[in-house]
């Protein structure tokens, strides 16, 4: 019986994309073959950076709070010795307890994570999971017959190849680790819980006693912004945790590729531990006592119209009720929000500051250096530049757009004119500088700098220090944002050298400079 040509063709592309499917999925395995020693190895010295970096800042900033309460106690005990000893009894012993919790704890005594989900993190553990419970990684498409939970046997499966013990340890050091990692992380998080209670049983004692808070202000403050430190810290690393990098990144797309690996998601990520995902053989008991959100909203909506009448019944001028709420409740909420911002809380974590914060001091030393080149140009006609002073530095942040920085210069020579073009090295430069803000985009800039302006061929002519010109710069600097991916900003200059009248020869006193930074 012969076949329409139709029936043969569809046949034949059905054939065609199933072929296609298995060898993009051959591919997808045969890649992840060769992938996981590295980013096994890679999230294994991220992890440990993290752990490291995590436990040394704790330790500095859990010292540096508990030097400061000692001092905060000193001045209470001084004016009420009970009170100090309810204020401060057992405070240095919970906080080596906190302390000594996060050192030793690795996360595998019945680690449950708690806290805000974190999608990457939850993405990432589950990722190495699946390597875990399938040491064999699958080349062809899981059979929709497989049950749910279990791992998947790749035994019948064709296209497969087993990880080799080298890259099994990696993994099981890179699953120890971030689960080291994560279990810290919510260590750090009851420690800015208790720093929080410290905070607002503290802020209200100063609160009920008027004539201490002159005294007691100062150290309460200085505690304050350890704790707002900490809390950033700590958010910053949670935030490098949860930023994938392009080997992260690029494993995950493989591994998305797998149909393996989404079954295996909707039934061992942490989000579907908390909530049963469709396709994972849920119930519709396992979401009961939930209320949707219809039912959220009319409870909200029953609140406040509850909370209108009751006010317009105790009103002279009777009106309709309305769902919005009336002047007395809106003051008397103002009045609660105000009293707990006083007190410290309204949060879980450290509450805004009520000083300007400086973000540079939770960064690394690395991460607050800032370089950049500029250039300037001294004419020698009114077309024509004579030389021009191309400078490399480096700046220290030391916040609030304050910087502090060191740089060279090299001076090249062009010659006298477009009939005498000639490129020659006239001269370095060496640089000290600083910037201190002062309002938006300007600032104050100042240095000193030592030139050595004469044309030299070989190293031991510029080590005459007699032959160098000492400058004396002071001016101001406007600062203009790009955008560009390599400059970030534009940095323009105009500086006054005061110690140009004493420069043999005699130099220009005004320079104007631009700079990019990057």
């Amino acid at each position: 019986m012969l076949m329409k040509p139709a029936l043969c063709l569809s046949a034949l592309l059905g054939i065609a994309a199933s072929a296609s499917h298995a060898q993009s999925v051959d591919s997808v395995a045969g890649k992840l073959t060769h992938f996981p020693m590295r980013l096994f190895g890679h999230i294994q010295s991220k992890t440990a950076e993290l752990n490291q970096k995590l436990q040394r800042q704790t330790q500095k900033y859990l010292q540096q709070l508990q030097n400061e309460e000692q001092r905060l106690e000193k001045r209470i005990y001084a004016l009420d010795p009970n009170s100090a000893k309810t204020l401060f009894a057992g405070s240095s012993q919970k906080y080596a307890q906190l302390m000594q919790k996060l050192q030793s704890d690795t996360g595998s005594a019945h680690f449950k994570p708690t806290g805000t989900y974190q999608p990457y993190t939850d993405s990432l553990q589950t990722a190495l999971a699946f390597f875990q419970k399938n040491p064999q990684v699958p080349g062809q498409p899981v059979s929709t017959s497989s049950v749910p939970g279990q791992s998947l046997s790749t035994s019948s499966l064709p296209g497969t190849a087993s990880l080799s013990p080298e890259i099994r340890a990696q993994l099981q050091s890179s699953i120890t680790q971030l689960r080291a990692l994560q279990a810290r992380m919510q260590d750090a998080g009851q420690i800015k819980a208790y720093m929080q209670q410290r905070k607002q049983l503290l802020s209200q004692y100063i609160a009920s006693h008027a004539n201490l808070q002159s005294l007691l202000n100062k150290p309460f403050g200085a505690m304050n912004r350890t704790m707002f430190y900490y809390s950033a810290q700590v958010n910053q690393y949670r935030s490098m945790l949860n930023s994938p990098d392009r080997i992260e990144q690029k494993a995950m797309a493989m591994l998305s590729r797998l149909p393996a690996f989404a079954g295996f998601m909707k039934t061992h990520s942490q989000l579907s531990s908390i909530f049963s995902l469709p396709g994972t053989g849920s119930t519709p008991q396992a979401l009961a006592g939930l209320q949707t959100r219809s039912q959220v909203s009319d409870a909200v909506k029953g609140q406040l119209t509850t909370a209108a009448t009751g006010s317009n019944n105790n009103s002279s001028n009777s009106s309709p009720a309305s769902p919005s709420l009336p002047g007395n409740v809106q003051s008397e909420m103002a009045t609660y929000k105000a009293r707990l911002s006083q007190l410290g809380g309204g949060s879980s974590d450290i509450d805004a500051p009520n000083f300007r914060p400086n973000y540079q001091k939770t960064r690394s030393f690395l991460h607050r250096l800032q370089y950049e080149v500029d250039f300037q140009t001294t004419q020698g006609t009114y077309y024509f530049p004579t030389m021009t002073s191309l400078g490399l530095s480096v700046a220290y942040r030391l916040g609030h757009g304050n910087d502090i920085g060191l740089g060279g210069a090299m001076k090249i020579g062009w010659g006298t004119g477009f009939n005498h073009i000639a490129v020659t090295g006239q001269g370095v430069g060496l640089r000290s500088f600083f910037d201190i803000h002062l309002r938006g985009t300007w600032s104050a800039t100042g240095g000193f700098e030592y030139n050595y302006t004469q044309p030299f061929t070989e190293y031991q002519q510029i080590r005459q220090i007699q032959m160098w010109t000492r400058s004396g710069l002071i001016g101001v600097s406007k600062t203009v944002s790009m955008r560009s991916r390599l400059l970030k900003q534009t940095k323009l200059s105009l500086l006054w050298d005061f110690l140009s009248y004493q420069a043999v020869p005699r130099t220009s006193p005004l320079v104007f400079r631009i700079g990019y930074n990057f």
